[in-house]
């Protein structure tokens, strides 16, 4: 699912960190510029938990 800039998953408890690293990987090296893309990656068990603040 794609709100506005963010991206939400669902995955079980035992695949968070192997999908954190997929979507880091994919999406830090999607394309070659000259600043890097960075993803700040958050997980929680609902979108308020989620989210940085």
């Amino acid at each position: 699912l794609q709100v506005h800039d963010e991206l939400v998953f669902e995955a079980p408890p035992e695949e968070v960190s192997r999908l954190q690293a997929l979507v880091r990987n994919e999406m830090e090296n999607a394309a070659t510029l000259s600043v890097p893309l960075v993803v700040d990656i958050g997980v929680g068990t609902n979108w308020v938990d989620t989210k940085a603040h």
